[in-house]
């Protein structure tokens, strides 16, 4: 089975995944889908150089079928059981120590709230990622799923995959009124965008950058 990285994505950035995490992490919807939209390329970058490299690929694989033994069927209930420790942990693997504060920044929350974000996906992602890739093709086996886990990573394209959920948001964003007037987008505060795009398109650039 090839794994379809559009409904995982699209899973991550689900309004169950930002209620779910919004409660587990005691921060707003709004702040949760902030860090989320700006990590996310970051973090899946992380796991496609995790899959690659010589030195983490093998601890990587394992990882992915430990994780992919958990139960993520309902997103609100795994969320509410996750561990936020371990979470910090695969935090830390895929995107190093400096990450966070830029994410922070990026994002308009504040470093502790944007590390218990970044640790209560973090799990979520790496249980999607096993499952799937372990479904069907010989599930228990490591070593197998580290070698589709570094095909399927390797061959992504964050910047299509990700501008095309934008694309989608973009066309349900410029819907018209009964009167024919388009419906203009609310500025927030400071002028951050709270919801997607600026974050994630902004990641994608320096991630293209090197």
């Amino acid at each position: 089975m090839y794994m379809d990285m559009n409904s995982l994505v699209s899973t991550l950035l689900s309004s169950a995944t930002v209620s779910g995490i919004s409660q587990s992490t005691n921060t707003s919807q709004k702040e949760a889908s902030s860090v989320l939209n700006a990590a996310l390329p970051l973090l899946l970058n992380g796991a496609k150089e995790q899959s690659q490299n010589s030195a983490t690929s093998a601890g990587f694989a394992n990882a992915l079928l430990n994780h992919g033994k958990a139960d993520a069927s309902n997103i609100g209930i795994f969320l509410q059981g996750v561990d936020l420790t371990d979470g910090g942990k695969i935090v830390s693997h895929l995107l190093g120590t400096n990450a966070v504060a830029g994410i922070a920044k990026e994002a308009g929350v504040s470093k502790k709230k944007t590390n218990n974000i970044l640790s209560a996906v973090a799990p979520l992602l790496m249980t999607l990622l096993g499952q799937q890739l372990g479904s069907g093709n010989g599930g228990t086996n490591a070593a197998l799923i580290g070698t589709m886990a570094a095909s399927l990573l390797g061959n992504m394209d964050v910047g299509s995959l990700l501008g095309g959920l934008l694309g989608a948001e973009t066309n349900q964003t410029a819907t018209t009124t009964a009167s024919g007037k388009k419906k203009k987008k609310k500025k927030p505060a400071n002028g951050q965008n709270s919801n997607s795009g600026g974050g994630i398109l902004n990641a994608l650039l320096n991630l293209l950058r090197g």
